[in-house]
């Protein structure tokens, strides 16, 4: 028997084949989507700030253009690989046709460690990458957009450069821009904004009531704590979070903005006064109404769950829930609100950012999170009606949905030449 273990992109690929099969989608569409389209690799040099010279490797991955421009965000992290960039590119893909937005996919990374990096290299070594990515990007053909490492800053860094080689300023080449530059109001906590949608669409659901609902949350990113404070506002009682070092829980629930305040005064949630401390996996086992992941990949497996006592589960992370985790959840009649449409929110506001900076005329962020509710609630509904028409869980169902209108595209546009 082989001990080899499938990689990120394979399990995306897996799903893919999976869906198709369901819908008998013709097998050219199947073997398009299991490939990324373009694939570049950067080795790239970048002097510190002490005079030394360090050679970075980046990557920017085009899964798919059938049903527009590429969109995808750009990760710093030490442990990113060329197939876990592949795997959130396709995810991508997924996550604009569920939404359908006219968008494919997308993906870059460098690998390096921003937390231990000063500004100046950072601003170095953002330039230097988008030197080297700028043959694929362009407000027509690839958008990039922060995710893990990277934030407004970054963004902002990588327009200017861009811009310079243009001769004049392209704001659309990126999203999640600061407001100065063309950035969207409301594009900050727009994907935990979309975990809350999620959660609430997901209740009427379950005939739960927000008010007084117990959850969880792993987690205290941006997605993380924009999720927390709108369910707290909503009425939630957050009753435990968590963060790499660890999490806080209290039955009689958590002031949410004072444990944030407190993570950023010690650097972690844990040792929150009156809260008793907790691990990223008791988290994930607590009696609660709703659980939302939204931290690392792989957190909920085969191996841990059967012990999850929630009602929903919003996935606010990428591939949170493994696939044999997932059959487990829904034969235990838990609902779980997959990735790739719980967290849309980022991309769907990206896209309303995009579509400002090409017309020059911004919105309210009450028309932009009006207009993400609108979207998002659509999406929610075309999948529970197929998860209820094929019996099927919400994942599946998701999985559907996008595989259809990305084939959809492919099929409509034929083949070159």
């Amino acid at each position: 028997m082989s001990n080899k273990t499938t990689s990120d992109f394979e399990k995306v690929v897996g799903h893919i084949n999976t869906a198709c099969k369901q819908l008998n989608i013709d097998d050219a569409y199947r073997l398009r989507m299991g490939k990324c389209e373009r694939e570049l690799t950067a080795n790239f040099p970048v002097r510190m700030d002490n005079g030394k010279v360090i050679i970075f490797t980046g990557f920017r991955v085009q899964h798919s253009d059938s049903r527009g421009p590429s969109k995808g965000g750009i990760r710093y992290h030490p442990d990113v690989t060329l197939d876990e960039t592949k795997a959130l590119a396709a995810q991508m893909t997924l996550k604009a046709a569920v939404a359908n937005i006219p968008y494919g996919g997308a993906k870059g990374s460098v690998i390096c460690n921003p937390k231990l990096m000063s500004q100046n290299e950072l601003m170095r070594l953002t330039r230097r990458y988008t030197c080297e990515i700028s043959l694929l990007i362009g407000p027509e053909r690839d958008i990039p957009a922060p995710d893990v490492g990277t934030n407004p800053q970054i963004m902002a860094w990588i327009m200017d450069t861009y811009s310079m080689a243009k001769g004049y300023s392209v704001p659309a080449v990126v999203t999640g821009k600061p407001l100065e530059l063309g950035g969207s109001k409301g594009r900050f906590a727009a994907t935990g904004r979309g975990c809350m949608i999620s959660a609430q669409l997901a209740a009427k659901q379950k005939n739960l009531s927000l008010k007084e609902a117990t959850v969880a949350v792993q987690g205290a990113g941006n997605v993380a704590a924009s999720a927390a404070k709108l369910l707290a506002k909503e009425g939630c009682q957050i009753i435990a979070i968590s963060d790499s070092k660890g999490g806080v829980y209290s039955s009689k629930g958590l002031n949410i903005e004072s444990v944030l305040n407190h993570k950023k005064e010690t650097s972690s949630v844990i040792d929150f006064k009156g809260a008793d401390t907790i691990t990223n996996a008791e988290l994930l086992t607590l009696p609660c109404d709703i659980l939302v992941p939204a931290a690392m990949e792989n957190q909920i497996t085969a191996d841990n769950a059967s012990q999850i006592k929630a009602r929903i589960i919003v996935e606010g992370a990428n591939g949170p829930t493994t696939p044999e985790a997932s059959k487990i959840l829904y034969a235990n009649g838990i609902l779980a609100v997959p990735d790739i449409l719980a967290n849309i929110g980022g991309v769907v506001v990206s896209y309303f950012e995009w579509v400002q900076n090409i017309q020059s005329l911004f919105w309210e962020e009450e028309e932009v999170n009006d207009n993400l509710r609108r979207l998002m609630t659509s999406a929610f509904m075309e999948v529970l009606g197929i998860s209820q028409a094929k019996k099927t869980d919400m994942r599946s169902a998701a999985y559907m949905l996008a595989v259809k209108r990305v084939a959809g595209a492919m099929a409509i546009r034929g083949i070159y030449p």
